[in-house]
């Protein structure tokens, strides 16, 4: 009955999420895998069987691999460039306000314990699929939405290559 509601959920919220098989034992079901080469988020669940999304993924010698959780969850956040893009991106403003436009950041934003890094909507929608980010995990925006009510705070999450 479970894995039926999951797919029905899916197909209502989250067109591009897919249930599949997952046999990584690795990994306990609630775990956030993310598989950078093959630019895919997994949500483990109970009985082999994961949803995987397609995500945006760090461009070369940017993505991140290792272990994290999930330290806050944000519906429509405002976002502040780091560091790092400000020095690619001077004419950036301080804060872009969430629900912006030209807010990079999309619907929602899960932030994660290692630093700078997210997992987070997009206003570019055709990035997903591709190694761009500066670090952080981008998704559709339906698609964050939708891991957005499946994960709380604390969830694990790990960044293989």
């Amino acid at each position: 009955m479970l894995a039926l509601g999951i797919v029905l959920s899916l197909q209502a919220t989250a067109s591009a999420a897919e249930l599949v098989g997952f046999s990584d034992h690795r990994f306990r079901p609630g775990t956030i895998v993310i598989r950078n080469s093959e630019k895919r988020l997994y949500l483990v669940l109970r009985g082999n069987r994961a949803i995987r999304y397609k995500v945006a993924v760090g461009k070369s010698r940017k993505a991140w691999t290792g272990h994290a959780q999930i330290t806050a969850k944000f519906i429509r956040p405002a976002w502040s460039p780091s560091s790092e893009v400000r020095r690619d991106f001077p004419h950036l403003p301080n804060v872009i306000e969430g629900g912006a436009p030209n807010n990079p950041m999309g619907a929602a934003a899960m932030t994660l314990s290692n630093g700078n890094y997210a997992i987070h909507g997009t206003n570019r929608p055709g990035s997903i699929g591709r190694a761009v980010s500066y670090g952080c995990i981008r998704m559709a925006n339906n698609d964050i939405q939708d891991l957005y009510q499946r994960v709380g705070v604390r969830t694990q999450v790990v960044a293989l290559p």
